[in-house]
C-alpha cells in the first residue's frame, strides 16, 4: 500500500455456542484502524458482526499490530494485523525536439506551464546542448505544457516551439 493512502478490508466477529457481548476493541498501531462497530454490541449464537479494518502506512516497509477485543467469551479473539507500505511513485517527464537548422545555436531553453496558452517559465538554468532534457520536478497530478527556444551564441533566444508538448502525470 502506497504510503499515506488507505486500504479498507472487511471483517467479521462470530459467536459459536451461545451470544457473545463485545464491549470494545484496542488497536495496537496507529496504522490500523477499526471501524463499522459500535460498542457493546451482542452477536447472538450462530450469527456474526461485520466491521472494517483499514491500514495506512505512515513509512515504507513492513507495518504490523493486533486488534485485542474485550468480551465475556472465554476466548476473546486478538486479530494479528499486517500490511507493507510502499513509496508513492516518482515521476518525471523526458522531452526531446528536432534540432534548430539556424547556425550558431550553442543550446535550448526549455519552458513549462500548466496552460496549452501558456505562461511559461523557465526551468533549465542554462542553455541544454542537447535535443533531450528530463524535467524531475513534476507532481502528481498535473498536467504541464512544455516549449523550447533555441539559444544562439550572442545568447538570443528564438520564439517558442509550437505546439507545446503536454505531459499528464498521474494523481497518486
Amino acid at each position: 500500500m502506497v504510503v499515506g493512502t488507505s486500504a479498507n478490508l472487511p471483517a467479521t466477529l462470530s459467536a459459536t455456542g451461545a451470544s457473545v457481548t463485545v464491549t470494545s476493541a484496542t488497536v495496537s498501531s496507529s496504522e490500523f484502524t477499526l471501524s463499522g462497530l459500535s460498542f457493546p454490541v451482542t452477536i447472538a449464537a450462530g450469527n456474526n458482526v461485520q466491521f472494517t479494518l483499514a491500514f495506512t502506512p505512515q513509512a515504507t516497509g513492513a507495518g504490523s499490530g493486533t486488534v485485542s477485543f474485550a468480551s465475556n467469551a472465554s476466548n476473546s479473539p486478538v486479530l494479528s494485523l499486517s500490511g507493507t507500505g510502499t513509496p508513492a511513485p516518482t515521476y518525471s517527464v523526458l522531452l526531446s525536439w528536432t534540432a534548430s537548422t539556424s547556425s550558431n545555436i550553442v543550446g535550448y531553453n526549455i519552458y513549462r506551464g500548466t496552460a496549452s496558452a501558456g505562461p511559461y517559465a523557465q526551468i533549465n538554468s542554462s542553455p541544454n546542448a542537447s535535443t533531450t532534457y528530463t524535467d524531475n520536478s513534476v507532481v502528481d497530478g498535473q498536467t504541464y505544457y512544455y516549449v523550447t527556444t533555441a539559444v544562439n551564441s550572442n545568447n538570443q533566444e528564438s520564439a517558442y516551439s509550437t505546439p507545446p508538448q503536454q505531459a499528464v502525470i498521474p494523481a497518486p
